[in-house]
């Protein structure tokens, strides 16, 4: 089974490691932590992308509203 919850670190309380425990009773379960993905990595992971976006910033800070086309991404 697989189940994943969004969950502020501020809101992990003994009521929410309760329903864990009813939800997977004695089986053994692993937790994983992440926090919020970093979209920098894949903003900048092609030359396409790195080129677009190099585009985008220079134009904002022009004022200038960008359109964009996906097909061509």
């Amino acid at each position: 089974m697989y189940t994943s919850f969004h969950i502020k670190a501020n809101e992990l309380d003994e009521k929410f490691l309760k329903s864990i425990k009813t939800l997977f009773k004695s089986k053994e379960i692993f937790i994983t932590i992440e926090d919020e993905p970093d979209t920098t990595e894949y903003l900048l992971s092609t030359e396409a992308n790195r080129k677009h976006l190099k585009k985008s910033l220079t134009e904002a800070k022009k004022g200038k509203l960008v359109k964009v086309n996906l097909d061509k991404l």
